[in-house]
């Protein structure tokens, strides 16, 4: 497959090779001849933004400028988050609202559970996890909580 656009399915984008990421959905999986940050870049145009645009927009609610999470669709409430910086060839990028739990599994590993029932383990510590899927939350709560404010004028 060549081109693809996340959806209210999509778990996770894996790197595989240099040119190709595995996608892994709740009932699918296969590769996209495409690099992980190319499809977040490609999705966030489908949704009528850039990746820039979507990185500045976290960047402003946050305050923090690096491996930001960044909502990919408002509506849907698609959010997503790296495990390095997205610069990175090895950078994951997880979903944040299928997140059922995650847990250490040594020192630089951590497996996801998904509310689909799918798991992924990843050599990627359970801090830097941690600390994503706080981040991203916290990006979602203010998120809300200005559409709130803008909903009561």
């Amino acid at each position: 497959m060549k081109k693809y656009e996340i959806n209210s399915e999509t778990l996770v984008l894996l790197p595989k090779t240099k040119d190709s990421s595995q996608i892994i959905e709740e009932n699918d999986e296969f590769i996209v001849y495409e690099k992980t940050n190319n499809i977040i870049n490609d999705s966030c145009k489908y949704f009528g933004s850039s990746y820039d645009g979507r990185k500045q927009g976290s960047k402003n609610i946050l305050g923090s400028s690096h491996k930001l999470p960044i909502i990919l669709e408002e509506t849907n409430k698609i959010i997503f988050f790296p495990t390095t910086s997205p610069r990175n060839n090895d950078c994951i990028w997880i979903s944040l609202n299928l997140i059922e739990e995650y847990k250490r599994v040594s020192k630089n590993e951590t497996i996801i559970k998904f509310s689909c029932g799918k798991s992924i383990k990843i050599d990627v510590s359970y801090p830097i996890i941690d600390n994503q899927v706080l981040r991203s939350t916290r990006l979602e709560a203010m998120f809300n909580k200005r559409i709130k404010k803008m909903q009561k004028t």
